[in-house]
């Protein structure tokens, strides 16, 4: 996402990064309590939840003024993250999701979505070693409550990742993520300015 933003900022174009959960103060509080591994007993339902909590606030805070004041935004994740790991990986289903995306983000879609394609099993890995890394040091919080999932519920959250990216086939790219970090971002860059026409 920063190649990204920094290739969109050389061309002119004015750029906000922001992630999910987070991005705003109060949104950043509730990401703390999603990610820390001393969480794992939340249920389902209240994950879904907590995670809409903090995507409206994150709307309204961060996403909408920035496209009001024409900036495009790069946002990590968003509710197809929701769909895929709530929806799918804990079996609450598409219908929930997409319902509370109506109601509490008033239906607002990205003009693009990038699903990056990896092998779901390295990727896990990789954030494993992430965030134990990032564990170490002292204003770091244990992000690690996810990755201690099983194979298998990694395995429905990418094949909802895959369901949405066909049913909506407009608006999901997938970008075949497995080759090297320059590689990747060479496909991301090719897909925005084509899709976005910059």
């Amino acid at each position: 996402m920063r190649r990204l933003a920094a290739v969109l900022r050389t061309a002119g174009h004015k750029v906000i990064e922001t992630r999910e959960p987070g991005g705003t103060p109060t949104a950043e509080k509730i990401r703390k309590i999603l990610l820390d591994s001393g969480t794992v007993s939340l249920a389902p339902l209240a994950e879904m939840a907590l995670m809409f909590a903090s995507r409206a606030q994150h709307i309204a805070e961060v996403i909408e003024p920035g496209l009001a004041a024409g900036s495009i935004v790069l946002c990590d994740r968003f509710t197809d993250s929701t769909e895929a790991y709530q929806g799918s990986g804990r079996k609450l289903g598409s219908d929930a999701v997409r319902e509370l995306h109506r109601v509490l983000c008033g239906n607002l879609q990205p003009e693009l979505t990038l699903l990056l394609d990896s092998n779901p099993h390295a990727s896990v890995s990789r954030a494993r070693r992430r965030n134990k890394r990032n564990a170490k040091g002292a204003s770091r919080h244990d992000e690690n409550r996810f990755e201690q999932e099983t194979r298998a519920f990694f395995g429905r959250v990418r094949d909802g990742y895959v369901a949405i990216a066909k049913r909506e086939p407009s608006r999901v790219v997938m970008v075949d993520a497995r080759g090297t970090p320059g590689q990747t971002h060479q496909k991301i860059v090719e897909v925005v300015r084509k899709k976005l026409k910059l």
